[in-house]
Order: structure tokens, then C-alpha cells, then sequence
């Protein structure tokens, strides 16, 4: 079976990485989901994609150069879609306030050695807080997050996230000893498929949004897709 994560919470029925789109994710039943992750100035866990404010808020500046009670006043809406009430830019810490999710797939975005080590320290100390370790991987495409996972989390759940065909990405997620295998569905063919499953890999495809591919990925046998549109996976994949 294909086990379906909402991506960015349901980001193609509410705006992205803010707690009303997971919620809206939960709301479909999917229970489980992807996000991304940047350190506030003063080192909270703050869920946005981008490093910098201005394509979800409007606002000018980076991430990092805002402390987390600043960063959650902004209003997350600006890249749609429509949404009737502000959605702030939440802690990772709400979310697990708030989100019963049974996995997460946590992407850390590319970053200095030094906010690499930060970054992961922060995350085993609010998953161990929250008793969350063992229902988390934490995946990357940098592979000084990686690195630093290997080195500081051993307990964590490692993933690879490849986007391109430059490197092969079976060989660098052995490399980093990785379980997960966050591929852009247009890298998955059968046989790089085959492989991975074969090394013990969990091969998780995105972003799968039609659901004719839906429907081909699934009988290819990903273990799992990432979709905008949780809801619609659901209903796709649901009988099978």
C-alpha cells in the first residue's frame, strides 16, 4: 500500500507550512505529512520553506535575522491560496501542540555547518520532549545537515532529498546511512525504484498532485507519495 503525506500540510487547499494547513490535512484523515524547517534568531524551530519572508508573508528579511515571538506575528498568506483568517508562521513546537500526525517528515534546509549542528540539536530536543523521536525522519539535501544528523542524532531517522539526476542518490543516501529516500517523482523510474526498495530504502516520491500519476506511481509501488492535495490522494488511492 501507498501511504500518502500532505505536503507542507494540504499547501494546495490551504497556505502552506501554517497550522491551518495541517489541520486541513488531519481533516482528510491523512496522518501524516511534510514539512520544512529554519532556526529563528534565538534558535526556536520555526516551520517556512523559504529562507527568507518575502514570498509567504510580503515582509523583507531573512528567517534567521528574526526572533521566533516576531516571526509568528506575520501573517504566512501571501502565496495562497485564499485563506479567510491570518495564519501566522508556526513553531514546530505548536504543531506538535496541535497535530496528532503518526510520522513527519521533517526537511531541513541547506545550512552552515555551525546552524547545521544548531538546527539538529534543536530537533532531537524537542522530539525527545515531546516523545516524538521515533515517529520523525528528518530529511535533507545538504549534506552538512546530514553529516550532522550521523554525528549528533544517531537515534533519528535520516532521509535523503533528491531532486536532481547529478549524483547517483542511491549512493549518497548509503553514504549517510539514510532510511528514506525523498525523490522528485520525475527521478523514479522502475529500476532506480527496484534498488532502492532493495537496500532497505522507503522511497517517497513528490510532488504528485494528478491523480493519474498518482495512480501509476502507487502501482509502480513507492511506499509513499507527497501530494498539495491530501484529500484528493485519498479519494484516488483510497480503494485500492
Amino acid at each position: 500500500m501507498t501511504l500518502i503525506y500532505g505536503h507542507r500540510g494540504a499547501r494546495g487547499e490551504a497556505p502552506e507550512n501554517t497550522l491551518a494547513s495541517f489541520q486541513r490535512c488531519l481533516e482528510h484523515g491523512v496522518t501524516r505529512c511534510e514539512l520544512d524547517l529554519h532556526l529563528s534568531a534565538d534558535g526556536e524551530l520555526m516551520v517556512i520553506h523559504d529562507p527568507t519572508l518575502k514570498r509567504t508573508t510580503g515582509q523583507r528579511g531573512k528567517v534567521a535575522a528574526h526572533p521566533a515571538s516576531e516571526l509568528e506575528c506575520l501573517d504566512a498568506r501571501s502565496a495562497g491560496p485564499a485563506w479567510p483568517q491570518p495564519c501566522p508562521i508556526p513553531r514546530l513546537r505548536t504543531l506538535f501542540e496541535h497535530c496528532p500526525f503518526e510520522h513527519w517528515q521533517l526537511e531541513v534546509k541547506s545550512a552552515s555547518k555551525v546552524r547545521a549542528m544548531r538546527t539538529v540539536e534543536a530537533i532531537v530536543e524537542l522530539t525527545r520532549e515531546f516523545g516524538l523521536s521515533h515517529r520523525v525522519t528528518v530529511t535533507s539535501s545538504s549534506r552538512s545537515v546530514l553529516r550532522a544528523l550521523q554525528q549528533l542524532a544517531p537515534q533519528l531517522a535520516r532521509g535523503l532529498v533528491a531532486e536532481y539526476d547529478w549524483l547517483d542518490p542511491l549512493k549518497v543516501a548509503q553514504r549517510y546511512q539514510c532510511s528514506l529516500l525523498a525523490l522528485n517523482w520525475t527521478l523514479c523510474s522502475p529500476e532506480r525504484l527496484r534498488k532502492a526498495q532493495q537496500l532497505g530504502l522507503h522511497v517517497s516520491v513528490w510532488t504528485v498532485n494528478e491523480p493519474a500519476l498518482m495512480r501509476r506511481l502507487a502501482d509502480l509501488g513507492v511506499d509513499s507519495l507527497i501530494t498539495d492535495f491530501p484529500g484528493l490522494a485519498t479519494a484516488t488511492l483510497g480503494n485500492r
